[in-house]
């Protein structure tokens, strides 16, 4: 299997190259060349995690030095559950959880598989990799953790200043050794700008090696295919239908996944990206005109994207507005509706939402009872509401229980610098 460019300048590279550089040498991000087909039959009874990810990811890395490895890679970082449970007393309206990892969010499954996979490709006498990631809340708690005392490589977060929740920040800034934490003057795609900047800054990179553990890279969105995999050939098994999912979008990472795997033949039905008050996407489907603009910050602080990267990947799939149109949904929550939806389904199911999870049950509320009744729709639930608990309580009148892996972050001593949004000040910065 070989990546090309969406730009379609840089000549196309194997899958280790593609993880290594992260963004493409002309700016784009990598796609595959090439798409394998499945059918629910080629995974037999595959159930868990690693094994539904080493059959689903063997044709992506074909050929390449980790595919003799990729099992053991599937088997370290896919090491928690995926659970899908039932919302409706007929089956039909269920919850994707994705916060049974370390860092109680979907980020853990890329970041922990991109860790698995780097230090692999690592020999002896490599120079130090520095692992630049720009994170709007989640993602850089879990590449921390990922990449945290791992010899030969240093990360580097950078984060919004005041547009992450405290429990968040709590994860960006709380652990030292080979992670540095950058609190930076500005919106989280002034983070991602400066790391698009760094990838392609000559300075930069004749110093040291660069790569990114953003959703720009490759090796982070693969394993989110597999939970999107797992839960639509459980619906298919057990009731022979697709499985159709409302996805909490920012970044669109998450999205490209899981229209990744409907690609490769998986059971997968329609796919909808509930976005909050950020409306670029919703926006763009419905007149045609891309406009990127400055991200507004809400309540659900992970998706305040107002320059998503990964839409270059969905329209290098679905390059024609009619075909994008057909391949997803969109819709916007405000946070009014967010606080609403958090209170409306705690008394309904007694369940306590995060922000984000709450965009996309909203989202699934103003489906029509046809297309309720017409498919199985999954709401995907993308982090533990304990990690937004000081918006969270208020609207549910009770604690939110803080899982251990999240209690055990707020032991250790916190660590950031503040930088300017701009290359000079982030050079600065790693080079100190």
């Amino acid at each position: 299997m070989m990546y090309r460019s969406t730009r379609g300048i840089t000549a196309s590279v194997g899958f280790g190259a593609a993880l290594r550089q992260g963004l493409a040498q002309d700016g784009g991000l990598y796609v595959p060349s090439e798409w394998p087909a499945f059918t629910p039959a080629d995974f037999g009874s595959l159930e868990t995690l690693p094994d539904i990810g080493t059959r689903l990811m063997a044709p992506f890395v074909a050929n390449d030095a980790l595919a003799p490895q990729l099992e053991s890679i599937a088997r370290r970082a896919l090491n928690f559950p995926a659970p899908v449970l039932p919302l409706s007393g007929d089956g039909r309206y269920s919850v994707l959880e994705l916060f049974h990892g370390p860092t109680a969010a979907f980020k853990d499954f890329g970041a922990r598989f991109l860790a698995a996979c780097f230090e692999r490709l690592r020999r002896p006498g490599d120079c130090p990799v520095n692992v630049l990631v720009a994170t709007s809340g989640d993602t850089g708690g879990a590449v921390a953790a990922a990449f945290h005392r791992l010899p030969g490589f240093a990360v580097t977060v950078l984060y919004p200043k005041g547009l992450v929740s405290p429990t968040q920040e709590r994860q960006l800034t709380c652990w030292g050794d080979n992670v540095t934490s950058l609190s930076v003057q500005g919106t989280f795609d002034d983070c991602q700008q400066l790391v698009k900047q760094a990838f392609l800054d000559a300075s930069m990179l004749a110093r040291q090696e660069l790569t990114s553990a953003n959703s720009i890279n490759l090796g982070r969105l693969l394993p989110q295919m597999v939970y999107y995999a797992a839960a639509s050939l459980a619906c298919h098994r057990r009731h022979g239908e697709p499985l159709s999912f409302i996805i909490p979008a920012g970044n669109l990472g998450n999205t490209v996944a899981c229209v990744w795997a409907r690609r490769c033949g998986l059971p997968i039905g329609e796919v909808m990206l509930a976005h909050n008050a950020n409306r670029t996407v919703p926006d763009f489907l419905a007149s045609g005109e891309w406009h990127p603009r400055a991200s507004v910050a809400t309540l659900a602080s992970a998706m305040d994207v107002g320059d998503p990267s990964n839409m270059e990947r969905l329209r290098s799939l679905h390059p024609t507005l009619g075909d994008l149109r057909q391949a997803v949904r969109t819709c916007s929550v405000d946070d009014d509706a967010i606080r609403a939806r958090i209170r409306a389904d705690h008394a309904a199911y007694g369940r306590a939402w995060c922000p984000h999870t709450a965009v996309a049950a909203e989202a699934y509320t103003r489906l029509s009872e046809a297309e309720r009744r017409g498919q199985r729709w999954c709401i995907v639930s993308t982090a533990h509401p304990a990690k937004f608990a000081e918006i969270v309580q208020p609207l549910i009148g009770r604690p939110v229980e803080m899982p251990a892996s999240l209690g055990e972050l707020f032991r250790r001593e916190r660590r950031s610098v503040e930088i300017e949004a701009s290359l000079p000040a982030l050079r600065a910065a790693i080079e100190s």
